[in-house]
């Protein structure tokens, strides 16, 4: 929220009395003096009036996950294990996952408990291309690199995909970079050639690349880089 509803919130502040404190140079967000009542203040900003402490903030935690097959991207499920049982962190259930893979997609996975951090990662503005790495039941039809970067049409929702690069590696093996992420879009593209997805794994998101030492089920925290790339 705003740091002058913040303070204004505070029993013994009004609105104005708490622009007048700004406006002294009595607050302070994570130790640098703030006169813009209209600055934005998050669950992890240092808060403190003169002396006092408002808000202590808590941690913002970062974590890339090597999914793998056959675990649930959720926080909870009654019959499958979730990506949440695969960490060994304190307060688990203060995190959520930025993006999902489907059970039978391994790879990249972000998890945090920052939610605006989280909403860039997963924006529709298609600013963070996904990386995948797809494997195929058939041949793959050249002509699919045409129709991908041209966008296919979903009668389903009524649109047509953004434009997508299909780099051919092998006969039955691509490799897919998307800029968004409708329900099973893979497999539905590959569909429309009549070719089932045998094999699904995200190599990365954005700039932030799967991890090669971590085996699936295995996770890292993310260096201050790959935080700042989002």
């Amino acid at each position: 929220m705003r740091i002058d509803r913040l303070l204004s919130n505070l029993p013994r502040f009004n609105r104005q009395e708490a622009r007048l404190l700004l406006a002294a140079g009595r607050v302070r967000i994570d130790g640098q003096v703030c006169r813009d009542s209209r600055a934005e203040v998050r669950d992890f900003h240092r808060v403190e009036l003169d002396d006092e402490v408002l808000q202590a903030g808590k941690a913002a935690r970062y974590f890339m996950l090597h999914k793998p097959v056959g675990v649930v991207s959720a926080t909870s499920h009654p019959e499958h294990r979730t990506v949440l049982d695969l960490l060994d962190e304190p307060d688990k259930h203060q995190l959520h996952l930025a993006g999902r893979l489907d059970l039978n997609t391994s790879g990249l996975l972000l998890i945090t408990n920052d939610g605006l951090w989280s909403r860039r990662a997963t924006a529709p503005d298609g600013s963070h291309a996904k990386v995948y790495r797809v494997e195929t039941e058939q041949v793959i039809d050249p002509a699919a690199i045409e129709v991908f970067a041209n966008g296919l049409y979903f009668a389903y929702e009524d649109l047509t995909t953004r434009p997508a690069l299909l780099e051919i590696e092998a006969p039955q093996r691509a490799r897919l970079t998307l800029h968004e992420g409708r329900y099973h879009q893979i497999k539905r593209m590959f569909g429309h050639f009549q070719n089932k997805v045998i094999g699904l794994h995200r190599e990365s998101l954005g700039t932030i690349l799967l991890d090669p030492t971590l085996p699936p089920g295995a996770y890292r925290p993310l260096t201050q880089a790959e935080i700042d790339s989002i």
